[in-house]
């Protein structure tokens, strides 16, 4: 090196000397924080992608929060109607005990009758007060609402279609509704047997009177027990038709009648069950005294003696272009995001002259969570939790738990034990089944979910940390080396800088 003015070895050296510091300033940055990428320029495209992994990250936490959220609030609904089946057993047990009633003292009855009031009294305390924070659970808040249930649009008539609507789970965008179509295919029918009666003409008018021509002993039995009715030779059909209806209530089989005229037609007993579908029956047995000679008696299809049974039919229909699942009168559907359990009317169900599609909506309502990392309809479950204080649940509103407080229709007082029984275990059925609903929304919506999305938050963590966090190991060597050439650059700078004093040796 001669010349002073410009030293280009030493240029070299701190080039180099800048671009080994930034590499150690790049490997301690990345040592210190952890990150392979800790601004823009070191991976754009990287932190492109690490960007959108920690957004749907961030996503699919807020997703698990609140899908457990929801199990705690489901939990806590289950809790009271834990504690609500528990009173409605302490109840059934009451109406039990008390209908023994030559076994019990009337002080012993009005004590009764003292708890169930305490019971039931307990029971609408429970349905108001279970809650999550101001949120109350089961007084009918969170019940999906509807409309235009029992109306006819397809012919614009009215017409009773649908006895109870109960909307499970629907899908619905905010301030939208869900229509909801019934379509009756077939009718469910009931049981019915047809007996004939023999009798004598009555020639001023031309009609058999349809009268028994000896004794006769009828053993009928329906789907709620049975009953054997004996008949006094010449009791009339009128007659039988009223002994089979008085005790409808204990057989579950119900009678009408029909006198034809001479040439046209039979006078006829039917013996119809009370409900429709496969599980209603209708036994008849005709248990005839000896010595009665035919067409004296009732004959079962045409004079046939011999003891004959029959169930009834369940009827076809759609709900929303999906077969329903139907016994009798119940319809239930479960396709998708839609859940739902109907009772028809007979107007509608049984009857095959009637309007064969019922309409109505689905409003809004339900508890609904929002349990997917994309915020919107596709990530909404909803759940209807249905009131259950004591008005709304039993057999009917008119048969309701309420009915059994004292002075109401089904109090101890009135004795009708058979039908307190029934409102009662209609009512722990439907408990039952709000409880069964709720479990398997928890095991089988929330828990699941929450265990898809902790899978699902594992692998976009591992994808993210993939592109953006630091190799240690890569990046203690890559310091190690930097180090070095720093040391280097610097020594070969410092000789660089020293070399052009060889110059002064010129001159002399």
């Amino acid at each position: 090196m001669t010349r002073i003015n410009t030293n280009v070895e030493s240029l070299i050296s701190r080039r180099a000397l800048t671009v080994n510091n930034a590499s150690l300033n790049e490997s301690l940055t990345r040592l210190s924080t952890g990150l392979r990428i800790n601004s823009g320029r070191d991976d754009p495209a990287g932190l492109i992608a690490s960007e959108t992994l920690r957004s749907s990250i961030r996503a699919i936490t807020t997703a698990v929060d609140n899908a457990n959220r929801a199990d705690t609030i489901v939990a806590v609904a289950e809790g009271g109607l834990q504690e609500i089946s528990s009173l409605l057993l302490g109840l059934e047990n009451l109406i039990d005990q008390t209908s023994n009633e030559a076994g019990l003292t009337s002080a012993e009855i009005s004590a009764n009758q003292l708890q169930i009031d305490s019971i039931l009294g307990s029971i609408n305390r429970l349905a108001e007060a279970t809650a999550f924070g101001d949120k109350k659970l089961l007084n009918g808040n969170l019940t999906f609402t509807t409309s235009g249930v029992n109306t006819n649009e397809t012919t614009g008539t009215a017409l009773n279609q649908l006895s109870s609507v109960q909307v499970n789970s629907s899908k619905i965008a905010s301030g939208a509704f869900r229509q909801i179509n019934v379509t009756r295919l077939t009718a469910s029918t009931r049981a019915s047997v047809s007996a004939v009666l023999g009798g004598t003409i009555a020639t001023s008018t031309s009609v058999r009177n349809g009268t028994l021509g000896a004794a006769t002993s009828v053993q009928i039995r329906g789907e709620s027990g049975s009953e054997l009715l004996s008949f006094a030779s010449g009791t009339t059909a009128a007659a039988i038709v009223t002994a089979v209806n008085d005790r409808s209530a204990l057989t579950g089989v119900q009678a009408s009648a029909y006198l034809g005229t001479l040439g046209t037609g039979t006078p006829t007993v039917s013996f119809s069950s009370t409900a429709y579908g496969t599980d209603a029956l209708v036994s008849v047995s005709i248990l005839e005294n000896s010595g009665i000679t035919a067409g004296d008696a009732i004959g079962i299809d045409a004079g046939t003696s011999a003891a004959i049974k029959k169930n009834g039919t369940n009827g076809t229909f759609t709900i929303n272009g999906t077969n329903a699942v139907v016994q009798g009168l119940d319809a239930s559907v479960r396709a998708g995001d839609l859940s739902l359990d109907l009772t028809l009317s007979s107007d509608f169900a049984g009857v095959a002259t009637s309007a064969s599609v019922a309409t109505f909506e689905v409003t809004g309502g339900g508890a609904r969570f929002s349990i997917s990392p994309t915020v919107g309809l596709s990530g909404l479950e909803a759940i209807g939790i249905n009131e259950v204080s004591t008005s709304q649940i039993g057999l009917s509103t008119s048969q309701s738990l309420a009915t059994l407080g004292s002075g109401l229709a089904n109090d101890l007082a009135s004795k009708n034990f058979t039908t307190a029984q029934k409102v009662v275990r209609a009512a722990i059925s439907t408990i039952a089944s709000l409880r069964g609903r709720l479990g398997a929304f928890q095991k089988d919506t929330l828990q699941s979910t929450i265990s898809s999305l902790k899978v699902a938050n594992e692998n976009v963590t591992a994808a993210e940390s993939a592109i953006r966090d630091a190799d240690f190991a890569s990046e203690t060597s890559k310091l190690t080396r930097a180090q070095i050439l720093v040391n280097s650059s610097t020594t070969i700078l410092q000789l660089a800088n020293a070399q052009p004093q060889n110059a002064l040796a010129l001159l002399g």
